[in-house]
């Protein structure tokens, strides 16, 4: 059975959208669920087209901003995580705030990471060669500008709870079909 389900990540937004009444909110609510979408899919075109021109992420890692700020910068880094082939990810949402200007997640963020990618980004795994789940203890804030576009993401997390290498078994179709074309 595949450990990640990552329809599981915008369920929770979908679910608010279905009874929200409010305008404002159902335009913040249905960017941040196409960014989502486009993200797992992943469509880096339609990832680009969900923010404002000059986007600012804020990563927090240690104490320092490392995230990436501009669109060409922006567009490097979603670049970059669709060649990782880390995108098949699952964002178990514990809560859910929606205003005028801003949602707000917070969850379990669990990504399958091919182990070459883990090392290359830090993560301590023994096999290069292996598949691993990696869950962080994950905040994001998605502030909206007044055109409803998000203008960047600032996240905060708790580093790695969890690094489990993965039998092919656990292993989501469209983990496969990116990573191990061809087998099964």
């Amino acid at each position: 059975m595949a450990v990640i389900d990552p329809t599981s990540t915008w369920a929770p937004l979908e679910q608010r959208l279905a009874v929200t009444t409010n305008e404002r909110h159902r335009q913040v609510l249905g960017i941040v669920i196409e960014h989502m979408k486009a993200e797992a899919a992943p469509d880096l075109h339609g990832l680009m087209r969900t923010l404002v021109p000059e986007p600012a992420y804020h990563f927090w890692n240690a104490g320092r901003d490392v995230g990436p700020k501009g669109r060409e910068t922006v567009h490097t880094y979603y670049s970059d995580f669709v060649a990782s082939r880390s995108n098949v990810l699952e964002y178990e949402l514990d809560r859910l705030v929606v205003d005028d200007d801003c949602v707000v997640t917070e969850g379990f963020l669990k990504q399958i990471y091919p182990g070459s990618y883990a090392l290359q980004i830090g993560i301590p795994v023994d096999d290069p060669d292996a598949d691993y789940l990696i869950v962080f203890r994950q905040l994001l804030l998605w502030p909206i500008d007044a055109e409803g576009r998000i203008e960047g993401e600032d996240s905060y997390h708790s580093g790695p709870s969890e690094i489990r290498k993965l039998t092919f078994d656990e292993l989501p179709q469209e983990y496969i079909d990116l990573v191990h074309p061809g087998v099964r």
